[in-house]
């Protein structure tokens, strides 16, 4: 499974902790920036590696930033894209079984670095119910045209 990865100053040093656990865990990355702690505008970041998974060149994203907030609304605004902010591993996985959820939003100062991979671990191992879900999700992807 292929992953790509975003991240502004803020969701720096947890994005790369997550990457080195990716990797360990035998993920293919694509690492789409930042790749420091100076400040930058989380939009050219978050865009690009929505776009990856929109494309079919990823499978799913991850996106970091301080809160959260500012990389989901991108990822989101990405046709295509179904991004969960996620602050727990029953969030990450009921947006995967549910929402079928392709991309993972997470705030640096809102979970520590345990429960981020934890999250992601969840997010990762988690498949789509379909069903009835599908049915709801189609609605979504229906809205966005």
């Amino acid at each position: 499974m292929k992953i790509a990865l975003a991240c502004d100053h803020g969701g720096y040093l947890l994005k790369k902790e997550i990457i080195s656990l990716l990797k360990d865990s035998g993920y293919e990355i694509e690492d789409f920036g930042c790749y420091s702690t100076e400040s930058v505008d989380y939009p050219d970041y978050a865009y690009p590696a929505a776009e990856a998974v929109a494309a079919g060149k990823a499978d799913r994203c991850i996106v970091i930033c301080t809160t959260g907030i500012g990389v989901s609304i991108c990822a989101n605004k990405v046709k295509g894209i179904r991004c969960a902010l996620c602050t727990s591993e029953f969030q990450a996985e009921m947006t995967r079984r549910h929402n079928d959820a392709n991309a993972l939003a997470m705030g640096a100062q809102t979970v520590s670095a345990e429960t981020a991979w934890k999250i992601v671990q969840k997010f990762l191992g988690t498949e789509f119910e379909g069903g009835r879900h599908m049915r709801r999700v189609q609605k979504i992807m229906d809205y966005e045209g």
